[in-house]
């Protein structure tokens, strides 16, 4: 029979899987109390990094649906659960990662789909949200700009083909 504090540690990491958007597995081995203060601090407000029991997280996450990080539970792990942008905090992984060599990023999983360690780097290396739909926008703004130009250029050369054809008739009708 399963101890209420461990079933209930299990629920708890059950619901933060399923309310998360991604979650991120990591090896903190080596790292300080104050260095994983930073890391919290990097991730932003939409992340909750924990260091996690190996056994109660891979039954919370089988639990919540997620068999695919099995493999990854394996040493000391933490998972960065991110409710958010996953970039934002991907970004604040790698650029700890990249100072803290001791930080190692094992993989995770982004809706429900797995992703391996490069994944979350290029995960890391894309534009946030906003500026993505930023240019999204601009570039829509752009075509219909475009748009708008031909439709006027038509009317435009119509009433300029028929002038040319008034002045045209005109002289004729002045010639003979």
């Amino acid at each position: 029979m399963a101890r209420p504090d461990k079933a209930a540690a299990v629920a708890e990491l059950a619901d933060q899987f399923r309310s998360s958007n991604a979650a991120v597995l990591t090896e903190y081995r080596g790292l300080t109390v104050a260095q994983l203060k930073t890391l919290r601090r990097s991730l932003g407000e939409d992340a909750q990094y924990a260091v996690v029991k190996n056994t109660l997280t891979k039954i919370a996450a089988n639990e919540a649906g997620i068999s695919t990080l099995d493999d990854l539970f394996n040493g000391p792990t933490a998972v960065a659960f991110i409710t958010g942008d996953p970039v934002t905090s991907a970004k604040g992984l790698r650029d700890f990662a990249k100072d803290n060599p001791n930080l190692i990023i094992k993989g995770g999983v982004l809706d429900g789909k797995a992703l391996s360690a490069d994944e979350i780097k290029k995960l890391a290396d894309l534009e946030s949200r906003e500026v993505l739909l930023a240019k999204l926008a601009g570039a829509m703004k752009g075509k219909q700009s475009q748009a708008a130009s031909l439709f006027q250029a038509l009317p435009s050369k119509f009433v300029r083909t028929a002038e040319a054809l008034r002045v045209k008739l005109a002289e004729q009708g002045g010639a003979e």
